[in-house]
């Protein structure tokens, strides 16, 4: 006669079930020696740590500026180039990639730029403990992973709880703006934006965006244009609380 599974094993299974799923994995990269010495010296000066206890943007960053959050800024060129662009605003970025998040502190030590700050952890966990609701002026989701293969688009970042959880975030008359340069990724951010309630489309229902607003071009972006990819940008504002219906 089989032996029946332990009440253990039972229990670890059920703790697999119903554990969230991550819209990332950690990949293992080469930290050079640049990125590993702006991490040692600089973190204290760019770097979050992460809490549950919510952020102050105004002693965070010793003013009143509006902020933007970036979720997975890749090697962060793009992220700086906006933050240079715009010195009015405060950015914070969140990247779970040492080798990002390294390059992206010496550059901006490097450039002397000081209104950016970072935040190596899970994105929606930072945002549901970190980030008070009603204090973004601007969410950016550029160029998440997107799980092309049907098994594995369950971990697609962008779903009606985490869009739900943006809308909490933004303040009224923000904006959540999004890029995507695999198609299939684009048809459900916009379908699924199309229809949560609390935001507009600022290009009329059913439509990209005819332009990339602040966004910088990254590398990633260049060269996948010369290879003829599209890039699909989706950009829509918060509905203050009193034109919702």
């Amino acid at each position: 006669m089989q032996d029946k599974p332990s009440t253990d094993n039972k229990s670890e299974k059920n703790t697999e079930k119903h554990r969230p799923i991550k819209s990332f994995v950690l990949r293992q990269g080469r930290v050079t020696n640049a990125q590993q010495q702006a991490l040692v010296n600089h973190w204290s000066t760019y770097g979050i740590g992460f809490s549950e206890q919510t952020l102050y943007f105004n002693k965070l960053f010793n003013n009143e500026n509006d902020v933007f959050v970036e979720i997975g800024f890749g090697n962060g060129e793009s992220l700086l180039q906006q933050a240079k662009n715009q010195p009015e605003i405060n950015f914070i970025g969140i990247e779970v990639h040492g080798p990002g998040v390294g390059h992206l502190i010496h550059l901006a030590n490097s450039e002397n730029i000081h209104n950016i700050r970072i935040i190596r952890f899970d994105a929606v966990e930072v945002l549901k403990h970190q980030i008070a609701d009603n204090s973004l002026q601007q969410l950016q989701l550029f160029f998440p992973d997107p799980w092309h293969k049907k098994r594995h688009q369950k971990r697609r970042i962008i779903s009606p709880d985490f869009i739900q959880l943006v809308e909490e975030k933004l303040k009224p008359g923000g904006f959540f703006h999004m890029a995507t340069d695999w198609q299939h990724y684009a048809k459900q951010m916009l379908a699924e934006m199309d229809a949560a309630t609390g935001f507009i489309n600022t290009s009329g229902f059913g439509h990209y965006s005819n332009n990339q607003g602040s966004r910088c071009e990254s590398k990633f972006e260049r060269r996948g244009r010369k290879l003829g990819h599209g890039v699909w940008d989706l950009i829509y504002q918060k509905q203050s609380e009193s034109i919702k219906t």
